[in-house]
Formats: structure tokens, C-alpha cells, sequence
């Protein structure tokens, strides 16, 4: 009883049936984390779904479902199957590879679907040294047993190429590997949430960082370096959409500038194995100004708030921002205060990110004001992506294996008659058996000419 059920539990994990049914859920999950967004904030999917439907998706762990214990549990079963599966039917390959072609009955080489008689005016030693040097000139090397009724010469090539479907195979599990490798579950399960981790970070201009904020956890995740936002860009449309955008950054190692780097969407930095990618933005209400006096070194910079009156004691001038326009989340232009108190004060409006020249009493001084940002960036650390690659690499070379090359055999019975010889040949090929017929004919042709 214990043997058969041991039986029922390997055929079911090996059967093709699972694999099919595995691959469907896969599938079918795939495509819900594709229509549901991963990892943004509980916020985003109440206000999408709702309470109660965004509670059931956090239950399921839908927000950061490539992560779930249930997606990595499919995969692992899928690895699990794909393996017993290979397990189960190599041995059956390795006994067809060492089935000796010499040991076929000769009668059973008329019933194959491929094969052809022709007759040789020589002796049986000549007729078996031509076909012999005919299979060596194509590459055959053949192989010869002296029967009773005459002489069987065998030859195969691309016997290897049956486990093609088995590098595919090994492909598949080593992709699945590195996704497991990867995955922040398997990081936290190993009691080191550094080893692999997604979390987010949104840097203001101007300032660094050496941590994360993992997704779904939420908790905080150091880096080993410190990150720092130089500048953020942004382009807009006519209409107040953003057009694209762009981080500056500098990575600071052991407090030293080591790398500057623009970040945008679809070209990350990668620094000590984590990749940054450009995902998001935030516009401040504050904005950098910088105020120089034309025809003197004097110059300061300072980040402002609207409404409020700064000082620049050196040169004597006070400025604030009274009024500002905007489209959509864009700063358009501002209306500035300005006074070297001398006189009326200076009321102007002047374009985000313009120069407005501003003619004193005490001189002419040049002003411009950026509206600033906080960059948001997406960080991920993926030990497993090198898996993952390779298993890709290895599949292609499994594919072309399986669909393209072939295991071919070759047999050649040659029998002495009145005449000569009778010789009957015949052919097998697991796949491309068109192509093969081909070149079994032309090789005939060839020791009939």
C-alpha cells in the first residue's frame, strides 16, 4: 500500500498534466499583476478599489504579488514538477542511446518508413569498402557486424541532441532560481533583507541619503553609500503634462564623491549591485534663488518660501515671492518684491528658471528663481538577475537543439547475390524527417553514380 502511494504521488508530480495546469495559473496570476499595479501606497489602492476590496488584495499580497508566498509556492511546485518530470524520463533516453544499432534484424530494416534497395556489381568486400567510404565522405562513421545472411554496417549521428528538451528544461529551473534568489521573501525568510530588496526613495534637491524604504514592509534598509540629488529636471507639455524628467546624482563612498550620473526613465544606475530607476516626482511650493550684483563678485544663493521676505545683508537687498502663476503642478512664473532700500521697491514677474536683470539705485543685480523637486526614485537589489540571464542564454541553446538538430540513424545490409550485391538501406530521424529523407536520397544517388 505504502509503495503505491508512493507511485500515485511521483506519477501525479511528473505528469504533464500538472505542468499544463501549473503553467495556466502562472499565466493567469501573470496577468493580474500586470493589470493591478505592484508596490505603490495602501493609499493609491483604497482610493482605487476601495477599503474593502484593497484590504482583500493586501491579504492575497496582490500590491507586491511577485513577492507572495503563494507565487513564489507555484513556482517552486512548477521547478519541483519540471524536475521529477526530467528525472523520470532521462533514464528512458539513455537506454535509447545505448541501444546498439548492429543488434536490428535486417528484415526489419524493409518495414522502416525510409529505406531503398540497389545492386552493386562487386564483391562483398569492394561493396562494403565503397559504402564505408561513402558514409565517411558525409561524415558517418560506421560501424560493421558479419551476419549470417550478409554484412550490417550502422551509423547515427546527433544522438546527443535528445536531451535538448532537457537543457530547455534546465533552463527554465535556473530562471526560476534566480527569481527565487531575487525575490525580498527569500531575503527576509534568510534573516538578511539586504541580500535582495525593492523599496523606494524620494530625495529633495540638494540632499542625500544612505537608505531605502523597502516596498511592502516598509521598513528601512541601508545602503552602504550614500546617494545625493544635484539637480532635478523636468520638461513639460504646452498643456502642463510632464514631458520627461531627469535626476543628477552623485554617489558618495566612504565620504567621497566617486560617481555622477544622470538617472531617467529607462536609464537606471547601478552602484555595488543596487539599480536605481527614475520613477516619480515631487514639486515643492519652495524655490532656489540666486542673486548676483553685476560688476562685482558678490553672489548668494538661498532656497525661499512664498510670502516670505529674505535678506541679503552683504549687498544691502531684501526680496521676497508675493505672488506666483501655475499650470497644473508647474510653477510658470513668479511676482517678486525686491528693494535695496533706496526707493520704491522693485514689483516685477519673472519665468521659473529665467534671469530678470533688476535695475537699483545701488546697482544692477541679476535674479533667478527654480521651482525645486524631490526625485523619486525606485531601488532594487537582484542577486538572482545573473541566473536569470544565463538560464535565458541556456534556453535559447535548448530551443535551437530541440528544433533545429536531430539524432539520425543510419543501416546498410549488404547481401551477395549471382550479380554482386544486394544492398538495402534505411534511415531514422527523431525530427526534421523531410529534411533528412533529403539527404538519405542524395546519398544514394551518390553510390549509384
Amino acid at each position: 500500500m505504502t509503495q503505491q502511494k508512493k507511485n500515485s504521488i511521483l506519477s501525479l508530480f511528473a505528469s504533464v498534466q500538472l505542468a499544463l495546469s501549473l503553467l495556466f495559473l502562472l499565466a493567469a496570476t501573470s496577468i493580474i499583476g500586470t493589470l493591478i499595479p505592484q508596490n505603490s501606497p495602501p493609499d493609491f489602492y483604497i482610493e482605487r478599489y476601495g477599503f474593502k476590496t484593497a484590504q482583500l488584495l493586501r491579504i492575497l499580497d496582490i500590491p507586491d504579488m511577485y513577492n507572495s508566498w503563494w507565487f513564489l509556492g507555484l513556482l517552486a511546485l512548477f521547478a519541483l514538477n519540471l524536475t521529477i518530470c526530467s528525472l523520470e524520463r532521462i533514464p528512458q533516453v539513455i537506454r535509447t542511446l545505448r541501444r546498439d544499432g548492429l543488434t536490428v534484424p535486417p528484415a526489419q530494416l524493409a518495414k522502416f518508413p525510409l529505406h531503398r534497395e540497389l545492386r552493386l556489381a562487386h564483391a562483398m568486400e569492394a561493396a562494403t569498402a565503397r559504402v564505408e567510404a561513402l558514409f565517411a565522405t558525409q561524415g558517418w562513421r560506421a560501424r560493421t557486424a558479419n551476419l549470417e545472411q550478409g554484412r550490417l554496417l550502422f551509423a547515427e549521428r546527433g544522438g546527443w541532441t535528445r536531451f535538448g528538451v532537457y537543457v530547455v528544461h534546465c533552463s527554465i529551473l535556473i530562471i526560476l532560481a534566480g527569481a527565487l534568489v531575487g525575490s525580498s521573501t527569500v531575503a527576509r525568510i534568510i534573516g538578511n533583507p539586504k541580500f535582495a530588496f525593492k523599496g523606494s526613495i524620494m530625495l529633495p534637491e540638494g540632499e542625500s541619503t544612505n537608505h531605502l524604504i523597502a516596498f511592502k514592509s516598509g521598513e528601512h534598509i541601508d545602503l552602504d553609500f550614500h546617494l545625493r540629488c544635484d539637480a532635478f529636471a523636468i520638461e513639460y507639455y504646452p498643456n502642463g503634462m510632464p514631458k520627461t524628467y531627469r535626476s543628477k546624482v552623485t554617489v558618495i563612498d566612504k565620504g567621497q564623491p566617486v560617481h555622477n550620473a544622470d538617472i531617467e526613465v529607462n536609464q537606471p544606475l547601478t552602484y555595488k549591485g543596487v539599480t536605481f530607476y527614475q520613477s516619480s516626482y515631487q514639486p515643492y511650493q519652495n524655490y532656489q534663488v540666486s542673486l548676483k550684483k553685476q560688476g562685482s563678485t558678490a553672489a548668494t544663493t538661498a532656497v525661499v518660501a512664498t510670502a516670505k521676505q529674505t535678506d541679503w545683508p552683504e549687498a544691502g537687498v531684501s526680496y521676497g515671492i508675493i505672488n506666483r502663476e501655475s499650470q497644473g503642478e508647474a510653477t510658470r512664473r513668479l511676482k517678486i518684491w525686491f528693494t535695496d532700500n533706496q526707493g520704491e521697491p522693485s514689483v516685477f514677474w519673472v519665468n521659473n528658471n529665467q534671469e530678470a536683470i533688476i535695475e537699483r539705485p545701488s546697482g544692477t543685480y541679476l535674479l533667478t528663481l527654480r521651482q525645486l523637486y524631490a526625485t523619486g526614485l525606485q531601488a532594487t537589489k537582484d542577486p538572482g538577475v545573473w541566473l536569470v540571464y544565463l538560464g535565458c542564454l541556456l534556453m535559447l541553446v535548448g530551443l535551437y537543439i530541440a528544433f533545429f538538430l536531430s539524432h539520425r540513424k543510419l543501416y546498410a545490409f549488404i547481401q551477395p547475390d549471382a550479380d554482386g550485391c544486394r544492398i538495402l538501406f534505411a534511415g531514422e530521424a527523431n525530427k526534421n524527417k523531410v529534411g533528412f529523407e533529403d539527404k538519405f536520397s542524395e546519398l544514394i544517388n551518390t553510390l549509384e553514380k
